[in-house]
Parts: C-alpha cells; structure tokens; sequence
C-alpha cells in the first residue's frame, strides 16, 4: 500500500505544476498580446485616443483617454478611462469604465459603467484596444438610446442645447 501511495504522490504534483506552467503560458501569451496592442496603439495615427499600462510593471491595468469627435457634442471635451485585463483576455472583454464623469446615455454618471455591446455580449479576441477606443468614440456621438444606461440623458439627447447643459454640469477638465 505505501509502494502504491508513494507512487502516486508525484503525479499529483506533476498536475499541479503542468497547471501552474500552463498558467504562466497563458499570461505569458496575454502579456505578448498588450505588448503588440500597447506598440499598436503608440504607432496610430487615429485622432483624439490613448492609452498605456499605468505602471512599467503591469501590463494589466491602463488608462486612456478619448476625445470628442469633431462635429459631436462632445467635440473638445476629453475623457480619462480605465481598463483592466482579465488573465482570459483577448477571449474575455477588458472590464472599461469612465474615470472622468460623462453624461451620456450609455454611460452610468456615477459609477462611470458604459453600455456598448463590444463590451458584453457582442465581445470578440478580434477586437483591441485600439478597435475598443475607437468604438468608445464613436459613442459619444452616436449613442445607443434603446438601451440607456442614464435614462435622463436618453431623454434629452435630441435637445441639444439642453443636453449641452446638463454635459457642461458633469464635465470635470483632465
């Protein structure tokens, strides 16, 4: 019996660590994917976004910034975010919200949550960093008022003076 334990010791351990190496191949993995993502994005040419680790140190948590488009409400204003990648990411969404308050429709004025379905249900490995701060962009013009996430400002969108207002209230300069 102890000839048949001992053997079967070293195979639990041999589990463990063929986990633990695939868990450190894995974040290896995700780790090469936001060093690509973060030199992507240093060599894009597109207006108004950023975004990079908020430390040497971890590739995992970012902020970025995103300006309003030209010819939108928000044309001028900027916006500070926060991502945090997941040990699954690209095949799980970054978790992304607003750092600076934005009153939008699709956007939680005070926890800074966003409703965009790249985000949640509609998520592909496909998709970047890049992809994702355009689409958040593109947004703050065009937002999705079927499914607001700030019904007060789904119900102003089409006034724009008083919209204006009420997004000059919450706006806090970066």
């Amino acid at each position: 019996m102890d000839q048949l334990t001992s053997s079967l010791a070293p195979a639990s351990v041999s589990r463990k660590s063929v986990a633990d190496a695939s868990s450190t191949t894995a974040l290896g993995s995700v780790t090469k994917r936001l060093t690509n993502e973060l030199m992507t994005l240093m060599m894009s040419s597109s207006p108004g976004i950023s975004a990079f680790p908020k430390s040497d140190g971890n590739l995992f948590e970012w902020i970025g910034t995103i300006e309003g488009a030209k010819e939108t409400i928000y044309s001028g204003l900027k916006f500070r975010i926060s991502i945090a990648f997941g040990p699954n990411y690209p095949y799980g969404a970054p978790s992304i919200k607003f750092d600076t308050p934005c009153y939008h429709p699709n956007v939680d004025i005070s926890s800074g949550a966003i409703c965009l379905d790249i985000l949640q249900d509609k998520w592909s490995a496909v998709y970047s960093v890049h992809t994702i701060l355009l689409s958040l962009q593109s947004l703050l013009g065009e937002p999705n008022n079927a499914s607001p996430l700030n019904p007060d400002a789904a119900a102003i969108w089409n006034s724009p003076t008083d919209f204006k207002a009420q997004l000059m209230k919450h706006y806090r300069p970066l």
